[in-house]
């Protein structure tokens, strides 16, 4: 089994100011997002120009912000928000849901079409391969913060979890499992979900939709392969993954919050990939040969 390190989140502080992992993941993300879309861009058959992208990125980095936090807010911790309202605008302390980031992005992209003249959906298609390699940089923030733990394992691949090698912010996180679990002494064995995600919806699913985008697909199709994969990798994790601690098991006592909200991505995703292969309509993202 595998060690979990002692990473202080904070990488460096300079008095009230600091620089968090969990921060430069989202740094990170918005980078690469801004780069493969330029990239996207500069294919000859491509029909969007640098400013546009520029300006789509800004948007959707405002959505994925507000949206996320929202989004957390209201599924994970609204009981939290009368005792603590300031608890809404520290993100830095982490609380991003990656459903209300996608509602967020998908709001901005509304709102950049109409801007742009462009359809809606095309946006959507052009922005499904993008936030890929940033839900992996934020897995592995969540990784070093020591949150969102999977279940306990003894599989060789899991993680010794020991609050006593590692930082006080892991240290607290490690804590509160062992309290969940009645593991006393607190010593963990668990699987590691964030980077089960992180591989998952991160890097699996950017290397099936960049490959898939490539050439021109049918409108609405790339958005519609996102929605699905996405939901049937997040679905999966949830098994092992343990659920957020205001919320428990909502069904059955095993369905968690994570399933609830991927259950309508996974169905959305396969109607709506179905229709766009019935219907074959030109995507509006590439030049008429």
């Amino acid at each position: 089994m595998l060690t979990y390190p002692s990473i202080d989140p904070v990488i460096f502080s300079v008095g009230p100011f600091a620089i968090r992992w969990y921060g430069l993941m989202y740094v990170i993300g918005f980078a690469v997002a801004l780069l493969l879309a330029r990239r996207r861009a500069a294919n000859p058959a491509s029909n969007w120009k640098t400013n546009e992208i520029d300006d789509l990125i800004f948007y959707c980095a405002l959505g994925v912000i507000l949206g996320g936090r929202l989004g957390w807010v209201l599924f994970y911790g609204f009981e939290r928000l009368a005792d603590d309202p300031w608890m809404l605008v520290r993100i830095w302390e982490g609380g991003m849901s990656f459903h209300g980031g996608l509602a967020g992005v998908m709001a901005a992209a509304a709102i950049f079409a109409r801007r742009y003249r462009r359809h809606v959906t095309d946006v959507l298609d052009f922005l499904a391969p993008l936030p890929c390699i940033g839900i992996f940089a934020g897995r592995v923030a969540n990784f070093i913060n020591g949150e969102l733990w999977g279940k306990p394992t003894t599989a060789a691949f899991g993680f010794t979890v020991d609050p006593t090698q590692l930082h006080p912010v892991q240290t607290s996180e490690a804590i509160r499992l062992c309290l969940r679990f009645n593991v006393d002494p607190c010593v963990l064995h668990v699987h590691a979900s964030q980077l089960y995600e992180g591989v998952l919806e991160g890097l699996v699913l950017f290397a099936i939709l960049w490959t898939y985008t490539a050439r021109p697909r049918p409108r609405f199709a790339t958005a519609g392969l996102f929605l699905l994969c996405y939901g049937v990798f997040r679905f999966l994790v949830e098994f092992v993954r343990v659920p957020d601690e205001a919320r428990g098991y909502l069904l059955f006592d095993w369905v968690t919050m994570g399933q609830i909200l991927s259950t309508p991505m996974i169905a959305g995703g396969a109607i709506i990939l179905a229709m766009a292969y019935r219907r074959r309509v030109p995507s509006g993202n590439w030049q008429v040969a």
